[in-house]
């Protein structure tokens, strides 16, 4: 029963993860938008007023100051107006083409494979064991515990596939000169390791691990409340009705618990460290710091739209295609 808790919650990743691949994109697009103003570091506006020259002098009655002498910075551009999760798709079709929309798609399998997989089949371990024999039952609290654990050691096996594909995404929105041009997902790795070092597959890790415990907690233990709910009062019967129910209401709970998250976790895991240079972001806190002070509280919940487009979609695609492959090897 455990590993068919873990071909099942596989097979219904991949195809969900597939299919919402684009909406993922342009969630990641928008997520890295006015990011060049949260990593630039000020410039102190000094005002230069009195070359030593120019000190008064005593035989001088009067001092003609040159207006040379001051240094008065120039304000800075205003912000380029931020771009809908429509603009963002069209611009992404016109600058890139098409099939740009499916950039990273082979780190999305990947990260399916290995995060999805292991975080939906320890979930089904941990439902099985922790469910009241008697009333067939298991409480909120246990339910939330599982997705925590589940989704937590998901992320860690995982993350190099979420680097891989962050990176490969958000390729296209930088010059051609900037650009990583990774072949695939094995290709974006083997560099990764030789560039940058080992390490750097786990960058982010922590706040990966943060996020997928947030979003399997909310996401897997919502569900299955809701559902539960739906049936227990005669609301609607088993079937595709209460599935697409449960799991779009179980996306939105968890796109509004994880997008700040989610945001920081992408911005980190898409810097560019050089060598001998001082990396953007020093850490999560410096980055959500850094984006706050730069772009306001608010940032925190770029490309919100986008992703719940994404998360209620992918959660759909997800608990339907669970629920229909549970049936399928139901009798192995």
């Amino acid at each position: 029963m455990g590993v068919k808790g873990f071909v099942e919650g596989g097979i219904a990743s991949i195809v969900a993860g597939c299919s919402t691949h684009p909406l993922d994109l342009i969630k990641v697009r928008m997520q890295l938008q006015g990011e060049n103003a949260a990593v630039s570091v000020p410039t102190h506006q000094q005002l230069h007023t009195l070359r030593p020259a120019l000190a008064f002098q005593p035989t001088s009655s009067t001092v003609h100051i040159p207006s040379s002498s001051f240094h008065v910075p120039s304000p800075p551009p205003p912000p380029p107006p931020r771009a809908g999760p429509i603009s963002v798709g069209i611009r992404i079709i016109k600058t890139e083409g098409v099939a740009a929309l499916y950039s990273g798609v082979s780190a999305t399998v990947l990260r399916q494979t290995l995060y999805s997989t292991t975080r939906m089949g320890l979930y089904d371990i941990l439902k099985q064991k922790w469910t009241d024999k008697d009333s067939n039952t298991m409480p909120l609290i246990r339910k939330i515990s599982a997705g925590l654990i589940a989704g937590g050691i998901g992320a860690a096996v995982g993350n190099p596939a979420d680097v891989a594909m962050v990176r490969m995404q958000a390729d296209g929105r930088l010059p051609p000169a900037q650009r990583r041009n990774y072949k695939s997902v094995i290709d974006a790795i083997t560099q990764m390791s030789k560039q940058e070092g080992v390490t750097s597959l786990w960058r982010g890790s922590s706040l990966t691990v943060n996020r997928a415990m947030i979003v399997t907690a909310s996401q897997l233990a919502s569900y299955d409340s809701i559902k539960e709910t739906i049936l227990e009062k005669g609301l609607m019967k088993d079937g595709l009705g209460t599935h697409v129910t449960a799991s779009f209401a179980a996306g939105f709970v968890a796109s509004v618990a994880s997008n700040p998250v989610d945001v920081i976790k992408t911005r980190v895991m898409n810097m560019k460290v050089e060598a001998g240079k001082e990396p953007p972001y020093k850490g999560a806190i410096d980055c959500a710091l850094k984006t706050v002070r730069a772009e306001g509280p608010m940032a925190l919940y770029k490309g919100f739209i986008p992703t719940i487009s994404r998360q209620g979609p992918f959660t759909v695609m997800l608990f339907v295609t669970l629920e229909q492959v549970r049936k399928l090897l139901k009798d192995f």
